[in-house]
C-alpha cells in the first residue's frame, strides 16, 4: 500500500493532497448543487462526504427562504472580478447554526452560479452564533455594510420605521447602546462582506 503524502512529494503532484488535507472546506458546485467537497467541508457541516454529493446547497442554509435570498448576492462581483467573499450563518447536519467565511470563484463568469468553486472557513471559535430572526439578520447584515435605515428600508421593501424597530430590538437583545456596541456583541463583525441571509 502506498502513502499518498509520500507519493505526492515524490512526484511533485500536490493537487489531490491539497484538496484532501486543506484546513478549510472546499466545494465544487454546479447550479448550486454540490458536485464534490473535500473532507474538511464535510466535517465542518457534520455530514459524510458521500451524503453531500449531488445535494442542493439549500440543505446547508438555516432556511429555504435564506437560501433563496442569497442567490443573487455576489453575482455582480463574480461577473466583474470573478471573486466574491462574505461571512454568513450556515446550518450543520445536527441543525446547529454557525458563522463561516465564504469565498468563491466562478468557472462560468457570465452566469457565475452555473459552475464555481467555494471555500468555507468555520468562524465558530471567534464568532459564536447568536439567535436572530431572518429579518434581524437581514437588517444587521445591511447595517454592517454601512447602509442607513432608509437605504435598508428600500433594499428590503419595508418602511423606515420597521427597520428602526428591528434595529432597536437588536440593540436591546444584545444590551448595546449603539451600532458599534452591537457589532462587538456579535463577535466583532466588521466590513462590507457580512451576509446573514443564508
Amino acid at each position: 500500500m502506498t502513502d499518498p503524502i509520500e507519493d505526492s512529494f515524490q512526484s511533485g503532484e500536490f493537487a489531490q493532497l491539497v484538496y484532501d488535507f486543506a484546513p478549510i472546506g472546499l466545494v465544487v458546485t454546479e447550479n448550486r448543487v454540490i458536485r464534490d467537497c473535500n473532507p474538511s467541508f464535510a466535517r465542518m457541516f457534520g455530514y459524510p462526504r458521500a451524503e453531500l454529493k449531488n445535494q442542493l446547497f439549500a440543505i446547508l442554509y438555516p432556511s429555504e427562504a435564506e437560501f433563496a435570498n442569497i442567490r443573487n448576492r455576489g453575482v455582480k462581483d463574480l461577473r466583474e472580478t470573478n471573486t466574491y467573499w462574505d461571512e454568513r450563518v450556515m446550518r450543520r447536519k445536527d441543525s446547529s447554526l454557525f458563522w463561516c467565511r465564504v469565498r468563491g470563484h466562478s468557472f462560468t463568469r457570465e452566469e457565475p452560479l452555473v459552475r464555481a468553486v467555494w471555500s468555507f472557513a468555520d468562524l465558530s471559535s471567534t464568532r459564536p452564533y447568536q439567535p436572530l430572526t431572518r429579518r434581524e439578520r437581514e437588517v444587521f447584515s445591511l447595517m454592517a455594510e454601512g447602509k442607513t435605515s432608509k437605504e435598508i428600508a428600500l433594499l428590503l421593501g419595508m418602511s423606515y420605521r420597521t427597520v428602526e424597530v428591528h434595529r432597536s430590538r437588536l440593540l436591546k437583545k444584545f444590551n448595546a447602546t449603539n451600532t458599534a456596541g452591537l457589532f462587538q456583541s456579535l463577535g466583532s463583525i466588521r466590513g462590507a462582506h457580512v451576509v446573514e441571509q443564508g
